[in-house]
């Protein structure tokens, strides 16, 4: 069992390293703000740091027993020598981090290059953390399971620095020994605790069985499921390394039979982060790509019903950048219409560009009728003509047809008929004055976004049977028939047995 321990150990860590070396050859800014891209540093180092000293803790509690290691603390050839200087590594790096936050945040000046550097660092500390704790976990492994067996329950400490105190460290065994099927009992620990929305908590466990055993057939659930954590607290900074985790998975499993649900969760990650169309159109650009590589999938092509629901979120998104686009080009047209200035070629630039872009806008005849009109005060009426028509055609239930149809008539165009099988298109519904405060107030751009992970449930419900507790009854992974054909993340639902009346006993007859 254990010379295959330490060939899945040697692959899994010369992979590791490729793809460490493939990253840091092609630095590229992360996603974010700087501020952002910092918080996600800080986020990093702070797991990474107290992996490192969940290790820490358990080799100097072995080495109190063994006078001949007293002095491996100080050794960087040992074990615990060089995961002590490996943290310590990570607290300078994290002084960096925070140094150059206070800067940012303070508004002095700063060089967007020590930001890039920064993040290869912390990429490089995360590849030299993992490969370490890989190795070092290969060194302790136990072949004798103590799985099922009574513990000795101990006084709890805070747990990674987390929270605690008080109570027995029910974390301290599973964290301490590395042994045959402990990988299972974390997965489902860690699992437990994502669930009660103690992110941090859970995605150290499942982490420490892709750092301690490379053999596990949960690890690439587990992976999954780090992502799934960050996706399920939602915040920003989380979302950014959500899709970074779940970019990840896909590169070690592009097809698994889940890869299609993931990059569809990409791009939810990214819609969740789209701001009004008013604002910057970055998130929104990025969720149109991701939506748009699922169409380029083969595997993703076969399932009708997921295809439907990234149509419906990229014409939702398209329609956000459509939206981006015409008030640019709205403003243009005010400036050279109304005002008589400069800026004509700008509003046409922008209406062709929706026309071309986004087929299926919302407000696609408002986009025609205004550029119908650019053409008019450049005098070119043929090219007006054609997009009176258009509305007319196209779009019979328009506020603007009215007006277009006067166009046309005092141009001498054609007048053409309503498009029958366009008769039932309607304009779009106008947003109450208390739902636009809102959307303006919070920043909210409404759009169907399911805020469950892949594997687990947001709001999570004890009679649910979610895909996560399937791979825990298959030991580790889940087969392609077991995966729901509704974009769900639940199986079934599991009906709670009533429990047993308690009978009571019959009174005892005294003599």
């Amino acid at each position: 069992m254990f010379s295959r321990f330490y060939r899945s150990l040697f692959l899994f860590a010369a992979l590791l390293a490729c793809s460490g070396l493939f990253t840091f050859a092609q630095v590229r800014p992360a996603d974010g703000t700087d501020l952002q891209r910092l918080e996600v540093m800080r986020d990093k180092l702070e797991r990474l740091r107290r992996s490192l000293n969940s290790v820490i803790s358990v080799l100097r509690d072995e080495n109190k027993e063994d006078k001949t290691k007293k002095n491996d603390e100080k050794k960087i050839e040992t074990p615990l020598g060089r995961l002590v200087a490996l943290e310590k590594d990570g607290s300078r790096l994290n002084s960096d981090v925070n140094s150059l936050r206070g800067r940012v945040d303070r508004g002095e000046k700063y060089e967007r290059s020590d930001l890039d550097t920064l993040e290869q660092s912390v990429a490089e500390y995360q590849a030299r953390a993992d490969t370490a704790q890989l190795e070092v976990a290969a060194g302790r492994a136990n072949p004798v399971s103590t799985i099922g067996q009574p513990r000795e329950k101990k006084k709890k400490k805070k747990f990674l620095g987390i929270f605690g105190g008080g109570g027995s460290d029910e974390y301290e065994e599973l964290l301490g020994s590395v042994q045959v099927g402990r990988d299972r009992e974390l997965f489902v620990v860690a699992t437990r605790e994502v669930r009660k929305r103690n992110y941090d908590v859970g995605r150290l466990l499942f982490q420490t069985i892709i750092t301690t055993y490379p053999d596990s057939p949960y690890l690439p659930m587990s992976k999954l499921a780090v992502g799934d954590s960050f996706f399920l607290e939602g915040s920003t900074s989380s979302l950014i390394q959500a899709i970074g985790a779940y970019q990840e998975w896909l590169t070690f499993f592009p097809t698994h039979p889940l890869s299609c649900r993931v990059i569809l969760k990409i791009g939810e990650a990214e819609m969740r982060q789209v701001g009004l169309p008013d604002r910057d159109a970055t998130r929104a650009k990025r969720a149109e790509t991701r939506l748009k590589a699922i169409f380029q999938q083969r595997e993703c092509q076969k399932d009708p019903v997921l295809l439907a629901a990234a149509e419906t979120k990229l014409r939702e998104v398209q329609d956000n950048l459509g939206l981006h686009n015409l008030l640019i080009a709205n403003y243009y047209y005010t400036l050279s219409v109304d005002q008589k200035k400069a800026g004509l070629k700008g509003a046409q630039s922008r209406y062709r560009e929706i026309l071309d872009k986004y087929p299926n806008f919302n407000f696609m005849d408002e986009v025609l009728y205004k550029l119908a009109v650019t053409y008019l005060v450049e005098e070119e009426t043929d090219q007006a003509a054609r997009y009176f028509q258009r509305i007319v055609s196209d779009f019979p239930n328009s506020d603007y047809v009215k007006r277009s149809v006067e166009q046309l008539e005092l141009m001498g165009a054609t007048v053409p008929p309503p498009n029958p099988e366009r008769a039932k298109i309607l304009p779009p519904e106008d947003v109450s004055f208390f739902q636009n405060f809102k959307n303006q107030l919070f920043g909210i751009y409404p759009m169907t976004i399911d805020k469950n992970g892949v594997l687990m449930t947001k709001d999570f419900d004890k009679e649910r049977f979610e895909l996560i507790d399937q791979i825990i009854d298959n030991q580790g992974d889940i087969l392609t028939n077991q995966i729901p054909q509704a974009l769900t993340t639940v199986i079934k639902t599991v009906t709670p047995q009533p429990k047993p009346a308690v009978q009571e006993a019959p009174p005892i007859k005294q003599q």
